[in-house]
């Protein structure tokens, strides 16, 4: 990659996953210890009901544990909400927050999300904050200006936590859809955050930058061969030990 970041593949579990599928992480730990994929960052989010049990099991190995999201407060009356503390607590180093599936279920806005990256870093976990606009905005030319505005007004305030962020951008008209974005679409709007995140981040070229949207095996190495796409969000193909394998492979070869 020219820009030498180190390439995160980061796969989000969403709303799956037994106990049973705790199998699915023994596989990527294991082939991530044996070497299988090499010069890549390797990071699970499971549901929470796993989170500590998919920690225990790869702890002390090269894989990373996740949470899905967080509140953006420490603790409290929050009836079914997670802080970032308890996420910590629980083996995780990671936590997406602002996914389009939070924003759209669950009305969350820019403030909202920037409040709960701030309350991540607070605790000490690193962020994957999720950008991305609507097929109608893509249609009316306002791809770039959604997911700038998004950008901007998602940043948790903390300017020094560039080396703790990265960005996810993820096309809602191709999450779970099979429908991807073009290379050259991928590439302009990659390209497009880089210069974004130079202007609004002192070290905003140090952000790794994730394609997220049904990624596969069979398109990751064509996706992510930018040298501004440093990784993949990877979802419905997380879900299976040998899909995500692949996909980790493509992009640790860019």
């Amino acid at each position: 990659m020219a820009n030498r970041l180190t390439p995160l593949v980061a796969g989000n579990w969403k709303m799956n996953g037994l106990r049973a599928d705790l199998a699915q992480v023994a596989a990527i730990r294991d082939a991530v210890a044996a070497g299988a994929v090499a010069g890549a960052e390797i990071l699970v989010c499971p549901p929470a009901t796993l989170l500590a049990a998919a920690a225990q099991l790869c702890a002390g190995t090269p894989v990373a544990i996740g949470g899905q999201d967080c509140s953006p407060d420490a603790y409290g009356a929050h009836t079914g909400d997670i802080s970032a503390e308890m996420l910590k607590d629980a083996g995780a180093s990671y936590v997406i927050v602002g996914h389009s599936e939070r924003r759209i279920d669950h009305g969350e806005s820019d403030a909202r999300v920037a409040a709960k990256a701030a309350a991540a870093l607070r605790a000490g976990l690193k962020v994957i904050l999720c950008v991305g606009e609507t097929e109608a905005e893509r249609t009316a030319g306002q791809a770039e200006a959604r997911v700038a505005a998004q950008l901007e007004q998602s940043l948790p305030p903390e300017q020094a936590a560039a080396g703790r962020l990265a960005v996810a951008y993820e096309p809602v008209w191709a999450i779970g859809t099979g429908v991807t974005p073009s290379p050259r679409d991928v590439v302009a709007m990659h390209g497009f955050l880089r210069q974004r995140l130079k202007t609004l981040l002192t070290d905003g070229e140090v952000v790794r930058l994730l394609y997220g949207g049904s990624v596969k095996p069979g398109n990751a190495a064509e996706l992510l061969r930018s040298p501004d796409v440093n990784g993949a969000l990877v979802g419905g193909a997380s879900l299976k030990a040998a899909e995500f394998l692949a996909i980790a492979k493509a992009v640790s070869q860019h």
